[in-house]
């Protein structure tokens, strides 16, 4: 009797919780609507040339086609979630998927998509921090609620500057929330499921292949190396998934230079937290020293925060990191 009255309980508090999350995630998207006319980066165009690019072109080229500047740099799983999305944008506007007479365009039918498309991706966000925090007491819950739905960081960078980081975050709250579960096999999935999204979450992989190899590899050398090869199936498969169709295509040096672009400035795609700022900062100072000492130092020609692809060295003094693959890329 008594577990029937919790189990009562418990549907009675997820269920007012959804309520609540609902209520949470309503005035976010009031709030999103209203900055559909507001300003917009470059990344806009970005994001409407990679829909042109993967409905116009095969799958094959996705990597390779520079009729744009703006050239597809995202791992594979979200080159596909363009590819989906460019079946509804033709249906709303032809133009908006032409590679070549659709150059930065800014027609309404384009801003609303465009726009309305990242507003319907946070869905996946709003679960994600449903998942996370259903367990929690409700000022916990709501504390949550306000500093990730509401954050004026997430919704300046996602609805006016303009990305998908609302859609990619809740994957990785998704992917928590199954840890913190207990249930590391599925956590593990969505977290490389999430690298196959966007690479620059590689910066938590270490956190997760220590918490994995701690937490759900042990038990003994055979058990836990049966688990480590589960996991390493589990994840292996969903590379292959992504991965898979350029590999059989023999691209993917093309795709993997261009998620590692060495030729136009590391900081642009891997900001702070890495070894690249550590080697940019050194090569500032160095050419500031030994300018100051009478040295001649050529200015660099390319900008660490360029977004453009390209092959001239932003570096004063140190040597410009190449990359085996790039041999290939540039071919």
């Amino acid at each position: 009797m008594e577990s029937k009255h919790n189990e009562k309980d418990l549907k009675r508090n997820s269920f007012t919780a959804v309520e609540e999350l609902a209520w949470f995630a309503g005035v976010a998207t009031c709030v999103k609507l209203l900055l559909i006319p507001s300003y917009r980066s470059t990344d806009f165009e970005v994001h409407r040339n990679w829909l042109a690019l993967t409905f116009s072109r095969p799958l094959a080229q996705w990597y390779s086609d520079e009729t744009s500047p703006w050239t597809l740099d995202y791992p594979p799983l979200f080159a596909y979630f363009e590819r989906f999305l460019s079946v509804f944008a033709n249906l709303v506007d032809p133009k908006i998927v032409d590679l070549h007479d659709g150059m930065n365009y800014s027609a309404d039918s384009v801003v609303y998509f465009q726009r309305i498309s990242v507003i319907v991706s946070d869905l996946c966000l709003f679960y994600g921090v449903y998942r996370l925090t259903r367990s929690l007491d409700s000022i916990k819950r709501r504390l949550v609620w306000v500093l990730i739905i509401w954050s004026p960081a997430l919704i300046i960078v996602d609805h006016m500057h303009f990305q998908y980081n609302g859609f990619l975050l809740g994957f990785l709250l998704i992917s928590l929330s199954f840890l913190e579960e207990g249930r590391d096999l599925l956590g593990g999935f969505f977290f490389a499921v999430l690298l196959c999204f966007k690479h620059l979450f590689a910066v938590a992989a270490p956190v997760y292949f220590v918490y994995l190899l701690r937490h759900y590899c042990r038990g003994g050398l055979v058990r836990g190396f049966v688990r480590l090869l589960a996991m390493g199936s589990v994840v292996g498969f969903v590379f292959m998934v992504s991965f898979g169709p350029f590999l059989y295509h023999g691209q993917i040096h093309q795709v993997l230079g261009r998620m590692f672009p060495f030729g136009r400035g590391l900081c642009h795609a891997y900001w702070a937290p890495n070894f690249w700022v550590f080697y940019i900062i050194l090569d500032k100072v160095l050419a500031f020293w030994l300018a100051e000492l009478g040295f001649k130092i050529q200015a660099p020609t390319a900008s660490f925060t360029g977004g453009l692809v390209g092959d001239s060295s932003p570096f004063s003094v140190l040597p410009q990191l190449g990359l085996v693959l790039s041999g290939h890329c540039s071919k």
